[in-house]
C-alpha cells in the first residue's frame, strides 16, 4: 500500500504525501520501508526537509515498544549522520530522540558537539538537553546549561524556563528552581505545575499548597497534582477538602483526581465520603476505565466493603495487573484465603502475569488463614514458574506464616538461606511467632538482630519482655524493663487514635489531657471501666494495649485507622449490646462479628467516639451544655442514646 501510494509522489506534492505516509505507518518495518523507498525512488529525500525528518524520527521513537531502544537509536543516528552540515533544527531533533529513548549522555555529547562546531542555538536547543540533565539527576549539569541559557538570552522563553525549573527540581535543588521561578516576570500555568509537582515529589506538600493557592489560573494538571500530592503525603483531609472545592467550583474532576481522592478516603476510612464520590461518578455518567475501577476496588476493600469491591471487580471488562493486585490485596486483608487462591488462579488463566506484589498478596492471605502448604508451593514456584524474583518482603511473609503455624525452626532455616540475610520485617515476623509459641531461645536471637538493625526501637524490648513473662522468667523481664528505662536512645512511639466528628478531626494519645473536652472523655471512660468491673471483666496484661479503652466509647460507625491492634475481648466487655455486630481490622486483617438485629460497620481500625449533643437539635433544648451519647446504625437509621434519655421512640426495647 505504501509503495503504490508513493508512486504518485511529485516535487509539487512531495511534502504532503510523505507526511501522510508517515502517519499511516503502524510498525517500524513500514517506516523503514518508506525511508528506503524515498531514498531510491523519489526525486527528493527526507534529508532535504527538516520538518519531514523531524516527523520521521519522532514517529520512530513512538514505535519503541516493538523494537529495542538501542536498535532504534542506531537507526536514527545513521539517518542523522547521513546529513551533510546538519542544521540547528536537525541537532535539536536528534537530541530529542536520544532523550525520548532515555539516552541522556549521548544527548549531552551532541549538545557539546553543537557548541564545538559553532552551530547556532535556539530556544528549542535547551528543553530536551535540560531533560537529559534531569534524567541524570545532575544539578551541576543543570547549572552549566543555566549559564548557557543566560549567555544566549533565552531565559525569557517560557518553554526554556519551565525546563530549567524541572531540571533543578528533579535534581533536588528546589531552592534554585524556586529562584528561577521567582525572578521570572513571565509565568504560565505550566510554570506553577512544574514547581508544584517538584515540591510534591520532594514531600513538601505545604509549600506546594501555598503555590497552588497563589495560582491565578489552574488547569486539570494543577488540581490532579496537588490532590494526589496531599493524598500520598499523608494530608488526606486536605486532599478531600480540595476535591470538594473542585466540585463546588463546578470543575469536572478527571479520573486522576477521583482515584487520588478515593485513596485519601481509604486512608482515613471515610466510607461515606468515598460512596458519595462513587455516586458522583454514576450520576455524571463518567466512564469507569481500568484506572478508575482499580481505584474503586482498592477503596472499598480497604474500607471493609469486600463484597462491593468484588462486585465492581467482576463487572469490570478490562482488568490489568494493577486491578488484579488491588483485588488480591483486598481478599488477603479480609482473610479470604481460599477465595484469594481461586482469584489468583483466575488471574493466571486470564493470561495476566503476576508480579512481586501479586505474589505478596497471596502469601499474606495464606498467612492470615494458616494455609502453609499453599504458601510453600507458591513460594517455591515464584522464580521457576512465574519468573518473579524473591525479595525480602516475600521472605518476611513466609517467615511470619511459619512462625504463626509454630514452625519456628523452619522459619529460622529460611532466614539462613536468604541471599542477603534478614531485614527488619523478617526478624520481626520470627519474633512474633516466638512470642505466640513461647520459643525463648530463638526469640532472643531474633531480638538481637532487630536491636542491631534498629537500636532505638522500643517495641522489640516490649515483645521480648512478654516472651520472658510467658515463660515466667521474671528476672529477665525486670532486666529488660530497666534497660528500656535507662537507655535514652530507645524510643517507643506512642499509640494514638483519631476521630472525625462534624468535619473536625480529633487526635488522642494515651494519657493525653490536652483535648478541650478531656474531662468529659475521662468521665465516659470511667463509666466504661465500671461497667467492665461489674461484669467481672479481667484482661491479660501482657496482651493489653495501653489505650485499649479507646475501642468503643460510643457505638457509632467509624471507619478510620488507628495505630494499635483491636482488642476483641475488651470490645465485647465494653459493649453492653450482646448481639451487636461489627467489622474490625487487626494487623491489616479484617475480623467479622455477625449480628442478626443490627450492624455497626467499624471499618478501618476502631476509634474512640465521644459524640457531642451539639448539632442534634432535639437534644440542645433539653441539655444546654454538650453531653456524651452513643449512636448505633439500626435498620439503616442512626439512633442516638444518652444516659437517662427517654426521648427515643423505643426506649424500653433499646
Amino acid at each position: 500500500m505504501l509503495i503504490s501510494s508513493s508512486s504518485l509522489i511529485t516535487p509539487q506534492n512531495y511534502h504532503s504525501v510523505i507526511t501522510k505516509l508517515i502517519k499511516q505507518c503502524k510498525t517500524i518495518s513500514q517506516l523503514y520501508q518508506l525511508h528506503a523507498y524515498t531514498i531510491t525512488n523519489t526525486p527528493l529525500s527526507f534529508h532535504s526537509s527538516p520538518t519531514l525528518l523531524t516527523k520521521f524520527l519522532y514517529t520512530l521513537t513512538t514505535k519503541s515498544e516493538s523494537e529495542s531502544p538501542t536498535s532504534l537509536l542506531h537507526y536514527a543516528k545513521s539517518v542523522f549522520n547521513s546529513i551533510q552540515n546538519p542544521s540547528t533544527f536537525c541537532y535539536n531533533t536528534i537530541i530529542r530522540v536520544h532523550t525520548l529513548l532515555s539516552f541522556p549522555v549521548p544527548a549531552l555529547h551532541l549538545f557539546t558537539q553543537m557548541r564545538r562546531l559553532s552551530v547556532p542555538l535556539d530556544s528549542h536547543s535547551f528543553p530536551f538537553t535540560l531533560k537529559a540533565c534531569a534524567q541524570l539527576g545532575g544539578a551541576f549539569l543543570a547549572r552549566c546549561l543555566h549559564c548557557q541559557v543566560l549567555k544566549v538570552g533565552f531565559l525569557s522563553d517560557l518553554y526554556v524556563m519551565n525546563s530549567l525549573i524541572h531540571g533543578y527540581m528533579v535534581s533536588d535543588f528546589s531552592n534554585d528552581a524556586y529562584r528561577v521561578f521567582d525572578e521570572s516576570s513571565q509565568r504560565d500555568v505550566v510554570s506553577y505545575n512544574v514547581l508544584i509537582d517538584g515540591f510534591v515529589k520532594a514531600g513538601d506538600v505545604v509549600k506546594a499548597r501555598e503555590l497552588f493557592d497563589l495560582m491565578p489560573v489552574r488547569d486539570s494538571v494543577s488540581w490532579n497534582t496537588i490532590i494526589a500530592g496531599c493524598a500520598k503525603g499523608g494530608f488526606c483531609e486536605k486532599a478531600i477538602e480540595l476535591f470538594d472545592l473542585m466540585v463546588d467550583l463546578e470543575i469536572r474532576p478527571d479520573n486522576v483526581a477521583l482515584v487520588s481522592t478515593l485513596s485519601a478516603c481509604a486512608q482515613l476510612g471515610e466510607l461515606e465520603k468515598g460512596k458519595k464520590i462513587h455516586d458522583y461518578i454514576e450520576r455524571n455518567a463518567m466512564k469507569v476505565d481500568t484506572f478508575l475501577s482499580t481505584g474503586l476496588v482498592d477503596f472499598y476493600a480497604k474500607c471493609g466493603c469486600i463484597d462491593i469491591a468484588l462486585k465492581i471487580f467482576d463487572s469490570s471488562s478490562d482488568k490489568n495487573l494493577l486491578t488484579w493486585n488491588a483485588m488480591l490485596g483486598g481478599l488477603a486483608m479480609h482473610g479470604y484465603g481460599e477465595l484469594l487462591l481461586e482469584y489468583f488462579s483466575r488471574m493466571i488463566e486470564a493470561g495476566v502475569k503476576p508480579d512481586g506484589i501479586s505474589i505478596l498478596g497471596v502469601l499474606v492471605g495464606c498467612s492470615h488463614k494458616g494455609l502453609v502448604d499453599d504458601a510453600r508451593k507458591l513460594f517455591d514456584e515464584m522464580e521457576s514458574v512465574y519468573g518473579v524474583l524473591r525479595e525480602p518482603k516475600h521472605y518476611g511473609c513466609m517467615v511470619d506464616l511459619l512462625g504463626r503455624a509454630g514452625l519456628i525452626k523452619e522459619a529460622m532455616e529460611m532466614i539462613k538461606d536468604m541471599p542477603r540475610g534478614g531485614d527488619m520485617s523478617v526478624w520481626s515476623g520470627l519474633l512474633g511467632g516466638c512470642r505466640i509459641h513461647g520459643d525463648v531461645e530463638i526469640a532472643e536471637k531474633a531480638a538481637m538482630h532487630l536491636m542491631e538493625l534498629k537500636p532505638d526501637d522500643g517495641g522489640v524490648y516490649s515483645i521480648l519482655a512478654n516472651v520472658y513473662a510467658n515463660a515466667e522468667r521474671w528476672e529477665d523481664v525486670v532486666n529488660i524493663r530497666r534497660s528500656l528505662s535507662s537507655n535514652r536512645v530507645v524510643t517507643k512511639i506512642a499509640g494514638f487514635s483519631l476521630i472525625q466528628l462534624n468535619g473536625v478531626v480529633h487526635e488522642f494519645i494515651a494519657g493525653d489531657s490536652l483535648h478541650s473536652e478531656s474531662d468529659k472523655i475521662n468521665l465516659v471512660l470511667n463509666g466504661i471501666r465500671e461497667h467492665q468491673m461489674e461484669n467481672r471483666f479481667f484482661q491479660e496484661i501482657s496482651y493489653c494495649p495501653n489505650n485499649h479503652f479507646d475501642r468503643r466509647t460510643g457505638l457509632t460507625a467509624i471507619r478510620v485507622p488507628i495505630s494499635l491492634p483491636t482488642d476483641h475481648t475488651s470490645q465485647r466487655a465494653t459493649n453492653p449490646l450482646a448481639r451487636m455486630g461489627s467489622i474490625t481490622k487487626e494487623n491489616e486483617e479484617f475480623q467479622s462479628f455477625p449480628s442478626e438485629t443490627c450492624r455497626v460497620a467499624l471499618r478501618g481500625r476502631i476509634r474512640r467516639l465521644l459524640l457531642s449533643a451539639e448539632g442534634r437539635s432535639r437534644f440542645v433544648s433539653r441539655f444546654p451544655t454538650p453531653i456524651s451519647c452513643n449512636s448505633i446504625i439500626f435498620e439503616k437509621k442512626e439512633n442516638a442514646f444518652v444516659a437517662g434519655d427517654g426521648l427515643h421512640q423505643h426506649p424500653m426495647n433499646a
